[in-house]
């Protein structure tokens, strides 16, 4: 047998044995897709939902290893290809600061989510993953942070209640946070400012800012995305803090960041067609759809009721803290609230 037959045997294998596993996890994303449409809700929030209502499926032999790879390797590319979301542009277009006030107030959520989290007793591990998906872009960076931690017990049970968590309170942000913006007679601008450099995901501050004017939902998406620019630096540096202590200096620089920052200094440039952002945005999200599908089938609901109350208190308490951050900040900055 030649070199390329044992190779092409060897990839029909691999094929064949994930292909089971990754069916279904694509099969569950599109009705995640299909109930979203429907409903209004969260498409990660139904891709999770769906994904434990199967979770025994986690279990199967014929579906493990494409589940598996899913939750793992399908997750890496889709938050590499998040790099498409990012220019430098949207930096330059915010203002220095507005800009330095939501990126202290993603370095500080963070911090404070590791004290907290030591404090409850939940460890700095839970307090990093919950503090990052609240200040950075909600279940986007749930799941990149978990994938640079440590091996850790109930890893999957602590993403699963992460993204639960932090997907409840941005939708309850996107209904609350604008009438109380309009309450506070905030200005387009303030309230752009504010709603972007608060609600944790992305489609959530886009119809917030828009339910108040474009000005605000435009401003408020700018804020956003610089947020969500501040992925990689976070997930570089919480890597390190972790990783780096935890195996003795040796932390391995992962390569779908790498792709991350590539694809973001291209799309930077402009030398991504707005064809290729617009597909490689759509397939983003996709694989991320898939991937929660996949986390989902790994976990099993009664395990991630047992958290309790002191992880539903830490999320709460880095939610007001980000948005007293942000008001307080920008109202101190610019007096008057211009």
């Amino acid at each position: 047998m030649s070199i390329r037959d044992s190779l092409e045997k060897q990839s029909f294998q691999r094929v064949r044995k994930l292909y089971p596993g990754a069916t279904v996890s694509v099969l569950l994303a599109l009705a995640a897709y299909a109930l979203s449409q429907n409903y209004g809700a969260p498409v990660m929030l139904f891709a999770l939902l769906l994904g434990m209502a199967v979770n025994f499926l986690g279990e199967d032999e014929r579906c493990g290893p494409g589940i598996e790879f899913c939750s793992k390797s399908v997750l890496r590319a889709g938050v590499a290809l998040l790099g498409l979301r990012v220019t430098a542009g949207h930096l330059m277009d915010l203002g220095w600061t507005p800009a330095l006030l939501v990126v202290a107030a993603v370095v500080l959520t963070t911090a404070l989510g590791a004290l907290l989290g030591r404090m409850l007793g939940l460890g700095a591990k839970l307090g990093v993953l919950t503090g990052g998906s609240v200040a950075i872009c909600g279940a986007s960076a749930a799941i990149a942070i978990s994938s640079v931690l440590p091996d850790r017990e109930q890893a999957d049970k602590q993403l699963v209640f992460t993204i639960i968590g932090v997907t409840a309170l941005s939708t309850l942000a996107m209904i609350i946070y604008p009438a109380f913006a309009t309450l506070l007679g905030l200005t387009d601008v303030a309230a752009g400012v504010f709603l972007g450099g608060t609600i944790h995901d992305v489609a959530q501050v886009v119809g917030a800012g828009y339910s108040v004017s474009d000005r605000a939902g435009d401003l408020a998406t700018i804020v956003k995305l610089l947020r969500v620019a501040m992925l990689v630096p976070m997930v570089v540096a919480i890597m390190y803090l972790f990783r780096h202590r935890a195996s003795g200096g040796t932390a391995k620089f992962p390569g779908f960041l790498f792709v991350f920052i590539g694809l973001a200094a291209l799309n930077s440039f402009g030398l991504v067609p707005e064809v290729l952002t617009n597909f490689g945005n759509s397939l983003s999200r996709a694989c991320l759809v898939t991937a929660i599908a996949a986390v989902g089938m790994q976990t099993a609901l009664r395990e991630v009721a047992r958290v309790g109350w002191p992880p539903v208190m830490l999320m709460l308490a880095e939610t007001a803290f980000i948005a007293a951050l942000v008001l307080t900040g920008y109202m101190w900055l610019r007096p008057g609230l211009g």
